[in-house]
């Protein structure tokens, strides 16, 4: 897979993620009490949809592109998602997404181990007093900052699967950083390219004694040699999420062709 995620911008993967992201950040709001965001791989922060990148693989058309026009009662994750995203083509990654729904007490630390993708993302999160660029290894720098001061808050880990050992970095990494900071909410995002291995990561994940986590899978009929499928783990969801994103999928599922599940794996509401 490509690192430059400007080719993957606004994708089937990428909206399911996103709003996600967002009914996790909205759970936490429901408290008054200040929470902390950590974006492992953050990205550059924002993305050009009409850019050459974006229109070389054409993904946002079969993503983002398709959810044009939806209105009416939409699920509130659905609602707030639309609202950023769909800002001319200008397409928000996780950490601006982040750094426009956090209160005041909130923080949000974005790591970006990439040179120009870092200084990009510094001029992107530039106007917001709460969030914090660093030049980094996602996962390293991530599970230093482990528990957050607050001791309240979600771990965001979306590595570019470049290496061919992604999934098991991946899989320690979420089990330190729970280990170290056991009362946050964990979301991961990995790719399906074989249900096997899939299978093989969320059970090295597991192992380290999670007591609550389900996956949200995604698929797509896809070309060959692209992306098909996607997960995302999450690990200590909030009461209702698993509920809210069926909600969604029921919305979005028919536009972006998609099949979307919903599963818990260990544990229950």
């Amino acid at each position: 897979m490509n690192y430059r995620h400007g080719y993957h911008a606004g994708n089937f993967a990428d909206v399911i993620k996103h709003i996600a992201l967002v009914a996790i950040l909205q759970h936490l709001k429901k408290n008054d009490a200040a929470f902390a965001v950590l974006d492992s791989h953050a990205g550059r922060g924002r993305y050009d949809l009409g850019g050459i990148e974006a229109r070389k693989t054409g993904e946002a058309r079969s993503g983002i592109a398709r959810l044009a026009g939806l209105s009416g009662a939409l699920p509130d994750a659905l609602a707030t998602y639309l609202s950023l995203a769909q800002k001319n083509h200008a397409y928000p990654g996780s950490p601006l997404i982040a750094a426009q729904l956090l209160r005041s007490q909130d923080r949000l630390t974005a790591i970006e181990k990439h040179p120009e993708e870092f200084a990009i993302l510094k001029d992107v999160l530039a106007p917001f007093r709460n969030a914090a660029v660093e030049n980094a290894d996602g996962y390293g720098r991530s599970l230093k900052l482990l528990p957050p001061p607050s001791r309240r808050g979600l771990v965001l880990m979306d590595p570019p699967f470049e290496s061919p050992d992604e999934f098991s970095t991946l899989a320690r990494a979420l089990r330190e950083g729970v280990r170290k900071f056991a009362t946050g909410i964990f979301l991961g995002w990995y790719p399906i390219k074989s249900q096997a291995e899939a299978d093989a990561f969320t059970g090295e994940v597991l192992a380290g004694g999670i007591a609550k986590a389900l996956t949200l899978d995604t698929r797509v009929t896809a070309p060959e040699g692209k992306l098909g499928a996607a997960g995302l783990l999450v690990i200590n969801p909030p009461y209702g999420f698993a509920g809210a994103m069926r909600d969604v999928a029921g919305v979005i599922a028919p536009r972006l062709d998609t099949d979307v599940t919903v599963q818990w794996i260990t544990g229950s509401e």
